[in-house]
């Protein structure tokens, strides 16, 4: 995951961030799984969980074989 600056984070469309504020990005996959694993807990990680499976549908979820 790439270290966001204050002038690459001002270029991401506000649609691209799951929390209040601007806050938990979620532009590419990897700042998704960051946003999940740092609002676990939190009373926001629902509002978090939703926003990075409404971009990221399959993320998250197991595949099963057999």
């Amino acid at each position: 995951m790439a270290k966001l600056n204050a002038a690459a984070r001002k270029k991401i469309s506000s649609k691209n961030f799951a929390g209040p504020d601007r806050s938990y990005p979620i532009e590419d996959e990897s700042h998704a799984r960051n946003a999940l694993a740092r609002s676990s807990g939190k009373a926001i990680a629902p509002r978090i969980r939703a926003a990075v499976h409404r971009k990221y549908p399959d993320m998250g979820k197991k595949s099963w074989l057999g």
